[in-house]
């Protein structure tokens, strides 16, 4: 009698493993669209058992507390997870074990001010755009580098930003300013007196003027060379600039622009802008360290476009100049 009480007991207990194993291991995918889940920091198994049911990612609350129990050393991380296929309630921990966090990702292309990012992002339900720049007023994070900052303008580096739905702005623009600090650090490791907001706000001109790589030396030559004469800069994205600071930019240049006392516009004022005017990328940094050494002061758009025209002296700038409008003249003709 006692034998077969232990071998129906056993049998039970087989088979109650076996639909254990059956429970934790079988795909389940009770979501129409794709999911988001978000585990705060510090949230226990249960809890999390709980979200994924209510979420319909496992079944029920306790295959989830199930495959933790047989998981003990197991670390459930906290994050971000995106669920869009079936899955078991053994994978579903062991993604979270892994720390399998979901990031999207976002472009800041070279050349972007903070005004450019804070369109982006709010275009793509990021943060607002308002969000977004009084995170990037914070000048406090780039002091040691340019103690006389206003903001984060030049310091937020063009790159490729890994974020989730959690990241906020001041989070993002932390890590832009990590990033400029590592290609700083690089770029300057054989120029360690470089003053940083000289040489950012330099660059900033220099990525503003060119998105052709190997003119970006001249360029820096013709600033370079011009500020050693005393010769204003006359750079027109600075005077854009200066209008998007006054709120007055309108997608043109317009005489008044020329004209505003603001003292980024280099028409009106000798020398640099009193700090960058956009994020410049490393190519121009590097540019803005190196500039090549020429005899420039001036340089205009090429007839055929895509690239500059540079000259020494007023005359060959002049000259150039004419060529430039009878083309666009003639072109506008044409349409």
């Amino acid at each position: 009698m006692k034998r077969n009480v232990f071998a129906g007991v056993a049998a039970l207990a087989l088979l109650a493993a076996i639909l254990a194993g059956w429970a934790i291991s079988s795909d389940y995918k009770g979501f129409d669209e794709e999911t988001l889940i978000t585990i705060p920091r510090g949230t226990g198994a249960s809890a999390i058992a709980r979200q994924l049911a209510d979420a319909r990612v496992v079944r029920f609350p306790w295959q989830f507390q199930l495959a933790r129990l047989l998981h003990p050393r197991a670390k459930l991380q906290a994050g971000e997870y995106r669920f869009s296929s079936a899955a078991s309630a053994n994978e579903v921990l062991g993604r979270i074990a892994r720390g399998d966090i979901f990031y999207f990702e976002v472009t800041v292309p070279e050349g972007s001010n903070m005004f450019d990012i804070a369109h982006l992002l709010e275009q793509r339900k990021i943060f607002t755009a308002d969000a977004f720049l009084e995170a990037a007023s914070d000048a406090s994070l780039v002091h040691e580098l340019s103690p006389n900052a206003k903001t984060l303008e030049g310091y937020l580096f063009p790159s490729t930003y890994r974020l989730t739905h959690s990241t906020t702005a001041p989070q993002l623009t932390r890590m832009m300013i990590a990033e400029f600090r590592r290609e700083w650090t690089h770029l300057t490791a054989e120029h360690k007196s470089a003053d940083a907001n000289a040489t950012v706000t330099l660059a900033s001109l220099v990525e503003k003027e060119t998105g052709t790589p190997e003119e970006r030396p001249k360029i820096a030559s013709v600033f370079a060379n011009r500020l050693a004469k005393n010769i204003r800069l006359q750079c027109d994205p600075t005077t854009i600039y200066a209008a998007l600071l006054d709120n007055r930019y309108h997608g043109k240049i317009h005489k008044s622009d020329l004209a505003n006392t603001n003292p980024y516009n280099t028409y009106q004022h000798e020398g640099l802008p009193p700090g960058p005017i956009a994020n410049p990328g490393r190519a121009s940094l590097a540019a803005a360290l190196n500039p090549a050494t020429t005899e420039f002061l001036y340089f205009v758009a090429k007839p055929e476009g895509g690239s500059h025209q540079f000259s020494a002296t007023l005359a060959a700038h002049t000259l150039a100049v004419a060529q430039y409008r009878s083309a666009a003249s003639h072109s506008a003709g044409k349409k």
